[in-house]
This record gives structure tokens, sequence and C-alpha cells, in this order.
């Protein structure tokens, strides 16, 4: 059993690199990659936790892209994180996090909501602050029931408190993560809600770019659903990958390994997407 996809609490999961590596061992992972959300500063920690345990630790990230679709996300593993360029594109994606966290913050300060930076910087904790943390701070003031709540009202696409934030284009990430020694793969395709031909006529353009897989195995991924992106994946030469994009707390119900308790990513799928390195 591996796990290709999970967040930390250097993005927006609630477990530590060293617990995540600690519950791979206890529910007896043999690979574990660490995906946070545009930030690859959790890595040298979860690497460290992992040395000499009886799992492989994959270093890896999540980069959310712009299509001609709408937005979504890339992972990327075994990047070499010093590279220069991939270090500069990673300082733009967090300094454009940042502007656009100060304009959540005023939209919602002007529409009634009495919060500061230090308590959503609070409840972020290590590094990358995102909606998720608004909302957490929103909760715990009381400003809603829960968080399908906020993003609802205040905080999802479009919405009153809501402010988008500059992103590169899904062929910029695929050729950076490359650049950088990694291997590219589109995460959970399905949420861009978009037709069978136009994901299709999607992947192989991404494909053509160099993207080398595609996340079949998926928390919220119907059998039917897994079984027809396992069928586009070999007719586009895509390596079908998976995980369970374990949160933690933030994510209720999706467990490390097994998501919701069905997820069962084949361990072969790690040694064919590491064919696809260089």
């Amino acid at each position: 059993m591996i796990d290709l996809h999970c967040h930390s609490t250097f993005s927006d999961g609630s477990l530590t690199p060293e617990q995540l590596a600690d519950e791979a061992v206890k529910i007896g992972l043999k690979a574990l990659a660490l995906t946070d959300h545009d930030t690859v500063a959790g890595l040298p920690r979860f690497l460290a936790a992992a040395e000499g345990r009886s799992f492989r630790a994959v270093p890896g990230v999540e980069i959310s892209v712009d299509c001609a679709f709408g937005v979504m996300h890339m992972l990327g593993y075994w990047m070499d994180t010093a590279h220069p360029e991939l270090v500069r594109q990673m300082e733009w994606i967090r300094n454009g996090r940042h502007m656009r966290n100060t304009t959540m913050l005023e939209k919602l300060n002007a529409l009634g909501f009495a919060m500061t930076w230090d308590e959503v910087q609070a409840v972020a904790g290590e590094d990358v602050v995102g909606r998720p943390h608004f909302a957490q701070v929103m909760l715990a003031k009381g400003y809603a029931k829960d968080k399908n709540e906020v993003f609802d009202k205040w905080l999802g696409d479009g919405k009153p408190g809501y402010a988008d934030r500059p992103r590169l284009t899904a062929e910029a990430a695929v050729a950076l993560i490359r650049q950088a020694g990694g291997v590219a793969v589109l995460a959970h395709p399905f949420t861009l809600r978009i037709s069978r031909d136009d994901m299709l006529a999607l992947w192989r353009q991404l494909a053509a770019a160099g993207l080398a897989g595609v996340e079949c195995y998926y928390s919220e991924h119907s059998a039917d659903l897994t079984k027809d992106y396992l069928a586009m994946a070999r007719e586009v030469d895509l390596v079908p990958t998976g995980g369970s994009d374990f949160h933690g707390e933030v994510s209720p119900g999706i467990r490390l390994g097994v998501g919701f308790g069905g997820l069962n990513v084949p361990d072969e799928c790690l040694a064919q997407l590491e064919a696809r390195r260089g």
C-alpha cells in the first residue's frame, strides 16, 4: 500500500511531517509522498523523520495552476528543491499567496468579521496560509456553523471575501518540475468538471508538454471513474498514480493510505512513475 498525496502543517494539514512519518509506519505504508500546497519547506523534516524507517519517503509538492478549463493542481515528485529556477518560482508563488491573503483579510474585515493576520497565522502554523485557515478562525469566533458555510457564503470562488492570485500555467508548472529534475502528475482531474472528450484532449496536451502521470486512484473517485481514468491514462500513455489527499482533522473521514476506506493505490505505480524520471 502506498500513498502519493498528503499534506502537513506546512500547508493545510493538521499533522507535522514527523507525525505523518509515524502514521505511515503505524499503518504499514510502503511509500508516502508529502505534497504540501505551493511549498517544499516541510520536506527536509519529512525525509529526516523517514530515514531508517519501514517506508520510502517521496519528496513532493502540489502546485495550483491555470488551464483553459480553470484552476487545477499539479503534483511534482523528486525535484531538486535547491534548483535556482524552482526556488525563484516558489518565491513568486509565495508572494502571490501573501498578497491574496492580505486582500482577503481586508475584505473580511470590511464585511464585519473581526480577525487579525496574527490569528490566521497562528492557525496556519508552519508555512503556507490559505483559505482553510481563514475559515478556521471564523469558526472559532462563531461566525459560521461549519467550513462549508464559510466557503458557500464568503470564501468560495467569487464570494465576497474571496481574492484570486497569480498562478503558473499547467504547461509552465510541468516544465518547472522537469527542469528541477522531477516528474509531473495531474492531481484529482475530476475537480475540473469537464467532459470526457475535453479531459482526454487536456491530458494529451499536457503529455506532449512532458506530463508523466495522472492521479487515477483517489479518495473521492468512484470505482467506475477510477476504471475510466485508468483506460484514459493507457490511451495517452500516462502513468496511473494515486493518493488519499490526507489533511488530517481538516478533512475528517479521509485516512492516510485508504481515503474513505476503499482506496488502494497499487505499489507498482511508484516504480512506473520513477521510471519516467530524467
